[in-house]
């Protein structure tokens, strides 16, 4: 029988939350057959079988957050007589540490907590813990002594001590997945961007009825990029250096039940209206389902956040490094206008720009505000 444990998926991300099960105890599974699917704090993804065999147990349920190295799957090869054997001291050994549990399986380092601090043969319970899970249970106030491990043997793993802390205080939640993400986003900004916004409106008057918002907003975006490239940018505090880049990808905030979820329209220049609105409306079905990939969330060199969908005329957008730029839109607004003393109604959209003063001057920002806003004013293409 083999262990599968969480493998490490290339995204610096030490945990993930288990988003669906494909698989259940009891079937048989082929190499490289996709057994779970998992959100990181940046990406859902799937993940294959590393053996083929009969899936003997399985571990861990929807919505639970688990470490790299956690036991998911036993799968009970389908030939086992090429196996070697493990060594019986290597296993006495094991035992002696977890409660039987193997370190080899696990891939981790497993520790006890001995109840009165004893360690001798009079000690009438113990507590076996992966090490992440000790850690994680004193930073959230768990006391260990009641905890069901649901691991092998008892092993209590990460997952338990999330389960607890949901329970603990009513209404409470430990953070999962997009929104993970969104509080290590939301910190980086605020300790190292010099945040600056701007804001505008640009009158609609031109505007036709039924106009696609979001496709204006994103081709103004590239507009305003080409004219001043100083907001299409990445910068590096640590080498003194920003890049400006020839290419628009623009990152769409897009909020969703999960967490906010940002992916990227990649060479938004080269896109006419209608593929953007085609992009837009199957990368938002994409969002709902879960089923988005962590290629889409990658490489965005400038953002846009349609709040104003929602509800809000102005903000204080969030700048995401590398970016030095992310454009607000509010909620569009009736205003009463004067010109050439004469009174007039119009629609007007409110924008928000925030910019990072590091990398961009007043000026700089400015001129993109103003080639946005003339973009915006342009009557139906």
């Amino acid at each position: 029988m083999r262990s599968f444990t969480l493998p490490d998926l290339g995204e610096g991300l030490a945990d993930s939350e288990i988003v669906e099960w494909h698989i259940n105890v009891g079937d048989a599974v082929e190499v490289d057959q996709i057994v779970l699917t998992v959100e990181t704090a940046k990406a859902v993804v799937e993940v294959p079988a590393p053996y083929s065999g009969k899936i003997v147990s399985r571990h861990g349920n929807e919505g639970d957050v688990i470490n790299i190295g956690s036991l998911l799957l036993e799968i009970e090869e389908s030939n086992t007589s090429d196996l070697p054997n493990e060594p019986q001291k290597q296993k006495q050994d094991a035992a002696t540490v977890v409660g039987n549990v193997s370190q080899k399986n696990h891939q981790v380092n497993v520790d006890d907590f001995w109840i009165g601090g004893q360690h001798n043969e009079s000690t009438e319970h113990v507590v076996t813990a992966l090490p992440s899970a000790r850690l994680l249970a004193q930073r959230l106030g768990i006391d260990l002594n009641r905890i069901e491990g649901s691991g092998l043997n008892g092993l209590v793993i990460d997952s338990d001590i999330y389960k607890a802390a949901d329970k603990q205080t009513p209404g409470t939640e430990v953070l999962k997945g997009a929104r993970r993400s969104m509080v290590e986003a939301m910190a980086t900004s605020h300790q190292h961007v010099a945040a600056v916004t701007i804001t505008e409106e640009a009158l609609l008057a031109k505007w036709s009825a039924g106009e696609d918002i979001s496709v204006r907003l994103i081709q103004a975006i590239v507009h305003a990029c080409q004219t001043e490239p100083a907001l299409n940018a990445w910068f590096d505090a640590d080498t003194m250096t920003r890049c400006l880049h020839s290419t628009v990808n623009i990152g769409v905030a897009v909020d969703s039940r999960h967490g906010l979820y940002v992916p990227v329209l990649r060479h938004a220049n080269e896109f006419k209206p209608q593929e953007v609105r085609q992009w837009l409306s199957s990368t938002v079905q994409g969002i709902r389902e879960r089923k988005i990939g962590r290629e889409q969330l990658q490489h965005a060199t400038i953002t846009l956040s349609n709040f104003g969908a929602i509800a809000g005329i102005y903000a204080t957008p969030v700048v995401s490094p590398p970016q030095v730029a992310i454009v607000g839109a509010g909620r569009i607004i009736d205003k009463v206008i004067v010109r050439n003393e004469r009174v007039y109604n119009a629609k007007a959209m409110p924008l928000s720009i925030t910019f990072d003063h590091r990398a961009c001057t007043g000026g700089e920002a400015a001129r993109f505000v103003r080639a946005l806003v003339q973009h915006l004013e342009k009557p139906t293409h």
